[in-house]
C-alpha cells in the first residue's frame, strides 16, 4: 500500500495592498494591514532586522476559532440477550458524546467576518453534529460565532461575530505576486498556543500534491506551522493576507518545514461568495485524468508536460457530449494551457456551469479543438464514487470517506462509504450497506487476512458499519477496552459474508 507523506497528518486542526480586490465591507474603518507604515516594516529586499512592527499592527486580526460537537457512536452490550445483560445497565444502541477542535482564523471586516479553514469546524472523520463555534480575539474576549457558509472543496470557511464597536481587520493581497524566496509571516495558534508568529520564505508558488484535483494549488512555505495553525493567515511583508493555511507534508505531523496555504488569489473570490449567500457551483468535465510524464510522451510523441491525458470518460457528462476519449490529450481550457500548475481540474473547476469553452486536445497525433458546455461539479462523494474501479489496485489514491486516519493507523486499510454506484460496480444489492476498502498494508493483519481492494465491511464488533466514522468508533472502543483485535464481518469479492478477526497495530 503506498502511504504518501501528508495530508492526513496535514490538516491542521487541533506589491501593493489590494483594497478592491475582495469587495469585503469595510465602512469608514482602515484594514490593519493599511497601518503599516512601509518605512518602519521590514524592507522588501534584504534580510529582515525584525518582524515585531509588522507582528504588532496584524495580530490583533488574528483569532482563535474552537468548537463543541456531539458526536454519535454506537455502543453494545457484550452481554445483551442473556440473563446478564440488565446487570450492566447498558442496552446498547447509539450513544453520544462531545468533542471539541482548536484552529486560527482571522477577521476580513469590521464588522466581524472571519475567515477559517472548513476542517477546522468540521473535522474529517466524525460526522460530528457542530453546536457551537467560539471566536477569542488576542485581547482574550469571546465571541459566540454564527456559521455563514462553508465550503468543503475548497475547504473554507466564513463565521460571524458581532459587537458595537469596529474589529480589527486584515485583507487579501494578490498571491499571484508571490515569488520564490520572498520573505512571509504565519500567524495562529499551534496546539493552542495564541498569537503564536513564525516566519519563512515562500519555497513554492502552486506547489500541487500531485492529487491534481481542483483546488491541489498551493504556496508551499518553510515557515513553521502546526496543528492548529490551519485556518490561520500568510502575510507577506506588506501586511497583505496571501495565503490560508492549511495543511502540511510530514512524516511524523509536526512541522517538518513544508507548510501549505491556499492561494489568496483562489480564496478571496469563494470567500466573498460566501459572505454574499451565494451558492458556489463549480465546472466539470466528467473525466479521469493522468499527467503526461515521459514514459506518456514518449508513447505519444509529444512534449513531457504537455497536457494531461484522459484515461476514462464518464457517460452523460460534458467531456462525452463534446466528442471526447479515453486517449484524447487535453492541452488548454478557453486559451489556458494546461501544466502542472494549473491542471484540467483547476482550470474547468473555474468555468461557470453551462458556459461553453473551447478545448484543445491531441488526438492520433494532431491537434484538435472541440467546444464544451461544462457541466456541474458533483460533491466529492460523487466524485470518489464515479472514481472507484475494484479491479484497479494501483488506484491508491481516492480521498478516504470521511476519516481521520485512525483506520489507516489501526488496520492499514483505507475505505470510502459505499454508494449505489459503487454497489453496482461490485455486483451487490445498490441497498448494501457498509464501507469499502480502497488500499490495503499488506504488511498488516487485515492484508494478511485476505482483505483486499473492493471487500465490504458490514459490521465490526457486531455493530453495523454505515460510515468511516461508525469504524472508527468501533476502534477506539476496542482499544480502551484493553483490546488487541476487532470482529469484522466482511464480504469478500465474489463470495459470502464472513466474520474474521483482525488484529489492531500498535499505536505509536
Amino acid at each position: 500500500m503506498r502511504y504518501s507523506y501528508g495530508i492526513t497528518a496535514a490538516l491542521l486542526l487541533g506589491g501593493a495592498t489590494l483594497s478592491l480586490a475582495t469587495g469585503f465591507p469595510a465602512g469608514a474603518q482602515v484594514a490593519q494591514n493599511e497601518r503599516i507604515r512601509i518605512e518602519n516594516a521590514v524592507p522588501v529586499a534584504g534580510a529582515p532586522a525584525s518582524f515585531a512592527d509588522l507582528t504588532e499592527v496584524l495580530m490583533p486580526a488574528v483569532v482563535n476559532i474552537s468548537t463543541r460537537q456531539r458526536i454519535t457512536v454506537e455502543s453494545t452490550n457484550p452481554f445483551q440477550g442473556t440473563p446478564f445483560g440488565e446487570l450492566f445497565g447498558n442496552p446498547g444502541g447509539p450513544t453520544t458524546r462531545e468533542a471539541q477542535s482548536l484552529g486560527s482564523g482571522f477577521l476580513v471586516s469590521a464588522d466581524g467576518y472571519v475567515v477559517t479553514n472548513n476542517h477546522v469546524i468540521s473535522p474529517p472523520g466524525t460526522q460530528a453534529q457542530l453546536e457551537e463555534v467560539t471566536v477569542t480575539l488576542p485581547d482574550g474576549v469571546e465571541y459566540t460565532a454564527e456559521v455563514v457558509g462553508t465550503d468543503a472543496q475548497s475547504d473554507l470557511a466564513v463565521l460571524k461575530i458581532s459587537r458595537p464597536e469596529p474589529f480589527p481587520f486584515v485583507r487579501f493581497g494578490d498571491s499571484a505576486q508571490a515569488r520564490v524566496g520572498d520573505w512571509v509571516l504565519a500567524i495562529g495558534n499551534p496546539f493552542g498556543l495564541d498569537g503564536t508568529v513564525t516566519s519563512g520564505i515562500v519555497s513554492a508558488v502552486y506547489r500541487s500534491t500531485g492529487s491534481r484535483g481542483a483546488f491541489d494549488r498551493y504556496i508551499q512555505t518553510d515557515a513553521s506551522i502546526n496543528r492548529g495553525n490551519s485556518g490561520g493567515p500568510l502575510f507577506d511583508m506588506r501586511g497583505n493576507v496571501i495565503g490560508i493555511n492549511n495543511a502540511i507534508l510530514s512524516p511524523s505531523g509536526g512541522s517538518v518545514g513544508i507548510g501549505l496555504a491556499i492561494p489568496a488569489e483562489d480564496a478571496a473570490p469563494i470567500v466573498q461568495q460566501l459572505i454574499n449567500g451565494e451558492e458556489i457551483q463549480r465546472g466539470y468535465l466528467g473525466v479521469q485524468i493522468q499527467p503526461v510524464d515521459e514514459d506518456f510522451a514518449e508513447a505519444l510523441g509529444i512534449p513531457e508536460n504537455s497536457g494531461e491525458f484522459i484515461q476514462s470518460v464518464q457517460p452523460g457528462e460534458a467531456a462525452e457530449n463534446a466528442g471526447l476519449k479515453a486517449g484524447d490529450v487535453v492541452v488548454s481550457v478557453n486559451g489556458q494551457d494546461v501544466t502542472r500548475d494549473r491542471s484540467l481540474s483547476f482550470l474547468i473547476a473555474r468555468v461557470a456551469p453551462g458556459a461553453r469553452v473551447p478545448v484543445q486536445y491531441i488526438r492520433d497525433g494532431q491537434r484538435r479543438t472541440t467546444t464544451v458546455t461544462v457541466g456541474r461539479r458533483p460533491s466529492e462523494d460523487e466524485i470518489n464514487a464515479q472514481r472507484f474501479n475494484p479491479d484497479d489496485e494501483s488506484q491508491q489514491d481516492l480521498t478516504p470517506g470521511k476519516s481521520s486516519g485512525l483506520i489507516e493507523e489501526a488496520l492499514g486499510l483505507q475505505v470510502i462509504e459505499i454508494t449505489p454506484q459503487i454497489a453496482r460496480q461490485l455486483g451487490v444489492d445498490g441497498d448494501q450497506t457498509g464501507v469499502v476498502v480502497t488500499a490495503v498494508d499488506p504488511n498488516a493483519d487485515a492484508g494478511r487476512k485476505g482483505l483486499q481492494r473492493g471487500v465490504i465491511i458490514s459490521s465490526a464488533d457486531y455493530a453495523a458499519v454505515t460510515s468511516p466514522a461508525d469504524l472508527e468508533a468501533k476502534i477506539q472502543a476496542a482499544r480502551s477496552e484493553g483490546r488487541a483485535a476487532i470482529l469484522l464481518r466482511v464480504r469478500l469479492r465474489n463470495g459470502p459474508e464472513q466474520s474474521i478477526p483482525v488484529r489492531l497495530n500498535a499505536e505509536d
